[in-house]
Protein backbone atom coordinates (compact mmCIF):
# COMPACT_ATOMS: atom_id res chain seq x y z
CA UNK A 1 0.00 0.00 0.00
CA UNK A 2 1.39 3.37 -0.99
CA UNK A 3 2.26 6.08 1.45
CA UNK A 4 -0.73 8.22 0.45
CA UNK A 5 -3.40 5.59 1.01
CA UNK A 6 -4.01 2.81 3.48
CA UNK A 7 -6.41 -0.04 3.99
CA UNK A 8 -7.49 -2.02 7.03
CA UNK A 9 -6.34 -5.57 7.59
CA UNK A 10 -7.92 -6.38 10.95
CA UNK A 11 -10.31 -4.94 13.54
CA UNK A 12 -10.34 -6.13 17.13
CA UNK A 13 -13.42 -5.23 19.13
CA UNK A 14 -13.06 -5.61 22.90
CA UNK A 15 -15.76 -5.08 25.49
CA UNK A 16 -14.30 -3.84 28.78
CA UNK A 17 -15.69 -3.46 32.27
CA UNK A 18 -13.94 -1.01 34.59
CA UNK A 19 -15.11 0.08 38.04
CA UNK A 20 -15.00 3.77 38.85
CA UNK A 21 -13.28 4.71 42.09
CA UNK A 22 -16.45 6.51 43.14
CA UNK A 23 -20.04 6.30 41.81
CA UNK A 24 -20.87 9.19 39.47
CA UNK A 25 -24.42 10.57 39.86
CA UNK A 26 -26.33 13.03 37.66
CA UNK A 27 -30.01 13.84 37.18
CA UNK A 28 -30.01 10.82 34.81
CA UNK A 29 -28.83 8.23 37.33
CA UNK A 30 -25.65 6.73 38.80
CA UNK A 31 -22.73 4.93 37.14
CA UNK A 32 -20.39 2.64 39.09
CA UNK A 33 -19.21 0.04 36.57
CA UNK A 34 -18.38 1.41 33.12
CA UNK A 35 -18.89 -0.95 30.18
CA UNK A 36 -17.46 0.17 26.85
CA UNK A 37 -15.60 -0.96 23.74
CA UNK A 38 -12.01 -0.49 22.69
CA UNK A 39 -11.63 -0.68 18.92
CA UNK A 40 -8.20 -1.70 17.66
CA UNK A 41 -7.60 -1.23 13.95
CA UNK A 42 -4.56 -2.69 12.19
CA UNK A 43 -3.68 -1.50 8.71
CA UNK A 44 -1.97 -3.60 6.06
CA UNK A 45 1.43 -2.33 7.19
CA UNK A 46 0.78 -3.57 10.73
CA UNK A 47 0.22 -0.11 12.28
CA UNK A 48 -2.30 -0.18 15.13
CA UNK A 49 -4.74 2.52 16.13
CA UNK A 50 -7.17 2.68 19.03
CA UNK A 51 -10.60 4.20 19.64
CA UNK A 52 -12.99 4.06 22.58
CA UNK A 53 -16.78 4.03 22.75
CA UNK A 54 -18.53 6.25 25.30
CA UNK A 55 -22.17 5.09 25.33
CA UNK A 56 -23.64 4.02 28.66
CA UNK A 57 -25.55 0.83 29.45
CA UNK A 58 -28.89 2.65 29.32
CA UNK A 59 -30.10 5.34 26.87
CA UNK A 60 -30.27 8.17 29.41
CA UNK A 61 -27.75 10.50 27.76
CA UNK A 62 -28.50 9.77 24.12
CA UNK A 63 -30.43 6.97 22.46
CA UNK A 64 -27.25 4.89 22.12
CA UNK A 65 -26.25 2.15 24.54
CA UNK A 66 -23.39 -0.31 24.89
CA UNK A 67 -25.63 -2.85 23.16
CA UNK A 68 -26.53 -0.65 20.19
CA UNK A 69 -22.89 0.36 19.73
CA UNK A 70 -21.90 -3.30 19.45
CA UNK A 71 -24.70 -4.00 16.96
CA UNK A 72 -23.97 -1.00 14.73
CA UNK A 73 -20.19 -1.44 14.69
CA UNK A 74 -20.29 -5.18 14.02
CA UNK A 75 -23.20 -5.36 11.60
CA UNK A 76 -22.89 -2.08 9.69
CA UNK A 77 -19.69 -0.08 10.16
CA UNK A 78 -17.14 -2.89 9.91
CA UNK A 79 -18.68 -4.21 6.64
CA UNK A 80 -18.45 -0.68 5.20
CA UNK A 81 -14.72 -0.62 5.94
CA UNK A 82 -14.01 -3.94 4.26
CA UNK A 83 -11.97 -3.25 1.14
CA UNK A 84 -12.08 0.52 1.61
CA UNK A 85 -8.97 2.46 0.58
CA UNK A 86 -8.51 5.52 2.79
CA UNK A 87 -6.49 8.65 2.17
CA UNK A 88 -7.53 10.56 5.28
CA UNK A 89 -9.77 9.91 8.31
CA UNK A 90 -12.21 12.46 6.88
CA UNK A 91 -13.05 9.77 4.30
CA UNK A 92 -14.71 7.77 7.07
CA UNK A 93 -17.42 10.40 7.51
CA UNK A 94 -18.53 9.90 3.90
CA UNK A 95 -18.16 6.14 4.17
CA UNK A 96 -20.44 6.00 7.22
CA UNK A 97 -22.96 8.55 5.90
CA UNK A 98 -25.58 5.94 4.90
CA UNK A 99 -25.89 5.00 8.59
CA UNK A 100 -28.12 7.52 10.39
CA UNK A 101 -27.01 8.90 13.76
CA UNK A 102 -25.34 6.22 15.96
CA UNK A 103 -22.60 8.79 16.46
CA UNK A 104 -20.92 7.07 19.40
CA UNK A 105 -20.48 3.87 17.40
CA UNK A 106 -19.06 5.84 14.47
CA UNK A 107 -16.71 7.87 16.69
CA UNK A 108 -15.19 4.77 18.32
CA UNK A 109 -14.19 3.36 14.92
CA UNK A 110 -13.22 6.69 13.37
CA UNK A 111 -11.02 7.52 16.37
CA UNK A 112 -8.98 4.37 15.82
CA UNK A 113 -8.54 5.31 12.16
CA UNK A 114 -7.34 8.80 13.14
CA UNK A 115 -4.77 7.14 15.42
CA UNK A 116 -3.56 4.90 12.57
CA UNK A 117 -3.36 7.90 10.23
CA UNK A 118 -1.32 10.00 12.67
CA UNK A 119 1.07 7.10 13.31
CA UNK A 120 1.53 6.56 9.59
CA UNK A 121 2.42 10.23 9.25
CA UNK A 122 4.74 10.06 12.28
CA UNK A 123 2.91 12.92 14.00
CA UNK A 124 0.87 13.30 17.15
CA UNK A 125 -2.91 13.04 16.93
CA UNK A 126 -3.04 16.64 18.11
CA UNK A 127 -0.73 17.65 15.27
CA UNK A 128 -2.74 15.69 12.72
CA UNK A 129 -5.84 17.63 13.82
CA UNK A 130 -4.03 20.96 13.58
CA UNK A 131 -3.65 21.49 17.32
CA UNK A 132 -1.10 24.07 18.44
CA UNK A 133 -1.31 24.05 22.22
CA UNK A 134 1.35 22.22 24.22
CA UNK A 135 -0.75 22.07 27.37
CA UNK A 136 -4.49 22.21 27.99
CA UNK A 137 -6.36 23.63 30.96
CA UNK A 138 -8.67 21.21 32.69
CA UNK A 139 -11.55 21.47 35.09
CA UNK A 140 -13.45 18.84 36.98
CA UNK A 141 -17.00 17.53 36.79
CA UNK A 142 -18.50 16.62 40.16
CA UNK A 143 -21.57 14.41 40.34
CA UNK A 144 -24.42 14.83 42.79
CA UNK A 145 -23.16 14.15 46.32
CA UNK A 146 -24.98 12.71 49.33
CA UNK A 147 -25.03 16.06 51.16
CA UNK A 148 -23.61 19.57 51.10
CA UNK A 149 -20.63 18.80 53.29
CA UNK A 150 -19.59 16.00 50.94
CA UNK A 151 -19.88 18.31 47.93
CA UNK A 152 -17.85 21.08 49.56
CA UNK A 153 -15.14 18.60 50.51
CA UNK A 154 -14.87 17.27 46.94
CA UNK A 155 -14.61 20.84 45.63
CA UNK A 156 -12.00 21.71 48.26
CA UNK A 157 -9.85 18.76 47.21
CA UNK A 158 -10.25 19.56 43.50
CA UNK A 159 -9.10 23.12 44.05
CA UNK A 160 -6.16 21.91 46.13
CA UNK A 161 -5.22 19.71 43.17
CA UNK A 162 -5.20 22.81 40.96
CA UNK A 163 -8.24 22.23 38.75
CA UNK A 164 -9.15 25.46 36.97
CA UNK A 165 -12.91 25.11 36.78
CA UNK A 166 -15.53 23.36 38.88
CA UNK A 167 -18.66 21.87 37.32
CA UNK A 168 -21.43 20.71 39.61
CA UNK A 169 -24.64 18.91 38.75
CA UNK A 170 -27.99 20.47 39.56
CA UNK A 171 -31.64 19.43 39.25
CA UNK A 172 -34.94 20.84 40.48
CA UNK A 173 -34.86 20.92 44.28
CA UNK A 174 -31.07 20.78 44.33
CA UNK A 175 -30.06 23.99 42.62
CA UNK A 176 -30.35 27.49 44.13
CA UNK A 177 -29.54 26.53 47.71
CA UNK A 178 -26.76 24.26 46.49
CA UNK A 179 -25.16 26.97 44.35
CA UNK A 180 -25.62 29.51 47.15
CA UNK A 181 -23.76 27.32 49.63
CA UNK A 182 -20.93 26.65 47.18
CA UNK A 183 -20.58 30.34 46.38
CA UNK A 184 -20.48 31.28 50.07
CA UNK A 185 -17.64 28.82 50.60
CA UNK A 186 -15.82 29.52 47.32
CA UNK A 187 -16.75 33.06 46.21
CA UNK A 188 -14.13 33.34 43.44
CA UNK A 189 -13.88 29.86 41.97
CA UNK A 190 -14.76 29.56 38.25
CA UNK A 191 -18.02 27.67 38.64
CA UNK A 192 -20.58 26.22 36.24
CA UNK A 193 -23.76 24.22 36.69
CA UNK A 194 -24.82 21.25 34.56
CA UNK A 195 -28.54 20.52 34.49
CA UNK A 196 -28.56 17.60 32.02
CA UNK A 197 -31.95 18.70 30.60
CA UNK A 198 -33.68 18.59 33.99
CA UNK A 199 -35.71 21.83 33.57
CA UNK A 200 -38.40 23.32 31.33
CA UNK A 201 -39.31 26.89 30.39
CA UNK A 202 -41.67 26.89 33.37
CA UNK A 203 -38.50 27.02 35.49
CA UNK A 204 -37.19 30.16 33.74
CA UNK A 205 -37.48 32.35 36.83
CA UNK A 206 -35.74 29.74 38.93
CA UNK A 207 -32.90 29.59 36.43
CA UNK A 208 -32.87 33.39 36.28
CA UNK A 209 -32.16 33.40 40.02
CA UNK A 210 -28.81 31.72 39.28
CA UNK A 211 -27.65 34.94 37.58
CA UNK A 212 -26.81 36.25 41.04
CA UNK A 213 -23.95 33.77 41.46
CA UNK A 214 -21.64 34.73 38.60
CA UNK A 215 -21.58 31.31 36.93
CA UNK A 216 -19.38 30.72 33.90
CA UNK A 217 -22.34 28.99 32.28
CA UNK A 218 -25.33 26.75 32.84
CA UNK A 219 -25.10 23.64 30.73
CA UNK A 220 -28.10 22.14 28.92
CA UNK A 221 -30.85 23.35 31.24
CA UNK A 222 -33.75 22.40 28.92
CA UNK A 223 -34.71 19.50 26.65
CA UNK A 224 -32.03 17.21 25.28
CA UNK A 225 -33.10 17.84 21.69
CA UNK A 226 -34.14 21.48 21.98
CA UNK A 227 -32.70 24.68 20.56
CA UNK A 228 -35.88 26.81 20.31
CA UNK A 229 -36.77 27.01 24.01
CA UNK A 230 -33.10 27.51 24.87
CA UNK A 231 -33.11 30.60 22.65
CA UNK A 232 -36.08 31.97 24.59
CA UNK A 233 -34.40 31.16 27.90
CA UNK A 234 -31.10 32.77 26.88
CA UNK A 235 -32.97 36.01 26.21
CA UNK A 236 -34.39 35.82 29.76
CA UNK A 237 -31.19 35.12 31.69
CA UNK A 238 -27.74 36.71 31.83
CA UNK A 239 -25.81 33.51 32.54
CA UNK A 240 -24.43 32.05 29.29
CA UNK A 241 -26.16 28.86 28.22
CA UNK A 242 -23.89 26.05 27.05
CA UNK A 243 -25.42 23.37 24.87
CA UNK A 244 -24.39 19.75 25.20
CA UNK A 245 -27.00 17.08 24.44
CA UNK A 246 -28.68 19.23 21.77
CA UNK A 247 -25.57 19.29 19.56
CA UNK A 248 -25.18 16.10 17.51
CA UNK A 249 -23.84 17.58 14.28
CA UNK A 250 -22.33 20.59 12.58
CA UNK A 251 -25.79 21.74 11.51
CA UNK A 252 -27.08 21.48 15.08
CA UNK A 253 -24.27 23.80 16.19
CA UNK A 254 -24.87 26.21 13.31
CA UNK A 255 -28.60 26.36 13.92
CA UNK A 256 -28.17 26.88 17.68
CA UNK A 257 -25.73 29.73 17.18
CA UNK A 258 -27.86 31.40 14.51
CA UNK A 259 -30.94 31.18 16.76
CA UNK A 260 -29.09 32.50 19.80
CA UNK A 261 -29.80 29.31 21.74
CA UNK A 262 -26.43 29.39 23.49
CA UNK A 263 -23.24 31.38 23.91
CA UNK A 264 -20.97 28.37 24.51
CA UNK A 265 -20.84 24.83 23.09
CA UNK A 266 -19.55 21.67 24.73
CA UNK A 267 -18.01 19.44 22.06
CA UNK A 268 -17.97 15.73 22.85
CA UNK A 269 -16.33 13.53 20.25
CA UNK A 270 -18.72 10.63 20.72
CA UNK A 271 -21.84 12.74 20.71
CA UNK A 272 -21.04 14.47 17.39
CA UNK A 273 -19.77 11.37 15.55
CA UNK A 274 -16.00 11.61 15.69
CA UNK A 275 -12.97 13.86 15.47
CA UNK A 276 -13.69 15.09 11.95
CA UNK A 277 -17.12 16.38 12.98
CA UNK A 278 -15.75 17.77 16.25
CA UNK A 279 -13.04 19.73 14.43
CA UNK A 280 -15.55 21.12 11.94
CA UNK A 281 -17.79 22.36 14.77
CA UNK A 282 -14.75 23.86 16.49
CA UNK A 283 -13.74 25.70 13.32
CA UNK A 284 -17.21 27.14 12.82
CA UNK A 285 -17.56 28.23 16.45
CA UNK A 286 -14.16 29.91 16.30
CA UNK A 287 -15.23 31.82 13.20
CA UNK A 288 -18.27 33.06 15.15
CA UNK A 289 -16.34 33.84 18.36
CA UNK A 290 -18.27 31.20 20.28
CA UNK A 291 -16.10 29.56 22.98
CA UNK A 292 -15.97 25.76 23.07
CA UNK A 293 -14.70 23.19 25.52
CA UNK A 294 -14.35 19.41 25.53
CA UNK A 295 -16.75 17.52 27.75
CA UNK A 296 -16.08 14.16 29.34
CA UNK A 297 -17.97 10.86 29.29
CA UNK A 298 -16.09 9.02 32.06
CA UNK A 299 -13.55 7.86 29.48
CA UNK A 300 -10.71 5.48 30.14
CA UNK A 301 -7.25 6.41 28.89
CA UNK A 302 -7.73 5.96 25.15
CA UNK A 303 -10.82 8.14 25.02
CA UNK A 304 -9.12 10.60 27.35
CA UNK A 305 -6.13 10.80 24.95
CA UNK A 306 -8.46 11.65 22.07
CA UNK A 307 -10.04 14.42 24.17
CA UNK A 308 -6.61 15.87 24.96
CA UNK A 309 -5.67 15.93 21.27
CA UNK A 310 -8.92 17.66 20.33
CA UNK A 311 -8.53 20.20 23.13
CA UNK A 312 -5.17 21.27 21.68
CA UNK A 313 -7.07 23.16 18.96
CA UNK A 314 -6.94 26.89 19.55
CA UNK A 315 -10.68 27.47 19.86
CA UNK A 316 -10.88 25.38 23.02
CA UNK A 317 -10.51 28.38 25.31
CA UNK A 318 -12.40 27.04 28.35
CA UNK A 319 -11.15 24.28 30.65
CA UNK A 320 -12.59 20.89 29.72
CA UNK A 321 -13.58 17.82 31.74
CA UNK A 322 -10.49 15.79 30.88
CA UNK A 323 -9.05 15.39 34.35
CA UNK A 324 -6.34 12.93 35.38
CA UNK A 325 -6.80 9.15 35.17
CA UNK A 326 -6.33 8.67 38.90
CA UNK A 327 -9.45 10.66 39.67
CA UNK A 328 -11.59 7.93 38.08
CA UNK A 329 -9.61 4.69 37.89
CA UNK A 330 -7.46 2.57 40.19
CA UNK A 331 -5.63 1.53 37.04
CA UNK A 332 -5.99 2.91 33.53
CA UNK A 333 -5.39 1.11 30.22
CA UNK A 334 -2.62 3.42 28.99
CA UNK A 335 0.93 4.17 30.12
CA UNK A 336 1.78 6.62 31.33
CA UNK A 337 -1.63 7.45 32.73
CA UNK A 338 -3.04 10.92 32.08
CA UNK A 339 -1.69 13.27 34.76
CA UNK A 340 -3.11 16.69 35.59
CA UNK A 341 -0.69 19.04 37.33
CA UNK A 342 -1.89 22.40 38.62
CA UNK A 343 -4.94 22.23 36.40
CA UNK A 344 -3.07 21.47 33.17
CA UNK A 345 -2.32 18.38 31.11
CA UNK A 346 0.61 18.17 28.74
CA UNK A 347 -0.37 17.37 25.17
CA UNK A 348 1.77 14.36 24.19
CA UNK A 349 3.96 14.76 21.14
CA UNK A 350 4.51 11.08 20.35
CA UNK A 351 2.99 9.60 17.21
CA UNK A 352 -0.74 8.96 17.34
CA UNK A 353 -2.50 9.28 20.68
CA UNK A 354 0.91 9.63 22.33
CA UNK A 355 0.31 7.00 25.00
CA UNK A 356 1.13 3.29 24.94
CA UNK A 357 -1.68 0.83 25.54
CA UNK A 358 -1.15 -1.21 28.72
CA UNK A 359 -1.78 -4.64 27.18
CA UNK A 360 -1.88 -6.37 30.56
CA UNK A 361 -4.52 -3.98 31.89
CA UNK A 362 -6.46 -4.21 28.63
CA UNK A 363 -6.62 -8.00 28.95
CA UNK A 364 -7.53 -7.82 32.64
CA UNK A 365 -10.55 -5.59 31.97
CA UNK A 366 -11.72 -7.37 28.79
CA UNK A 367 -14.94 -9.36 29.20
CA UNK A 368 -15.52 -10.17 25.51
CA UNK A 369 -13.50 -9.98 22.31
CA UNK A 370 -14.11 -10.38 18.58
CA UNK A 371 -11.72 -10.15 15.64
CA UNK A 372 -12.55 -9.29 12.05
CA UNK A 373 -9.88 -10.02 9.43
CA UNK A 374 -10.24 -8.52 5.96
Amino acid sequence: MGAETFAIQKIVMRKLRMRLKHPFSTSFGTVQDKHFFIIEIVDRDGIKGYGESVAFDTPWYTEETVGTVAHVIEDFLIPLLKGAVLRHPDDVTDLFRPIRRNNMAKAAVEGAIWDVYAKRKGVSLAGALGGKKKTIDVGISIGLQKDMNALLEVIRKALADGYKRIKIKIKPGRDIDLIDNVRREFPDVPLMADANSAYTLKDADRLKALDAYGLLMIEQPLGHDDIVDHARLQQHIDTPICLDESIHSFDDARHAIELGSCRIINIKIGRVGGLTAAKRIHDYCRSRDVPVWCGGMLEAGIGRAHNIALSSLEGFTLPGDTSGSNRYWHRDIIVPEVVAENGTIRVPDGAGIGYAVDEEALEAFTVAKKEFVF
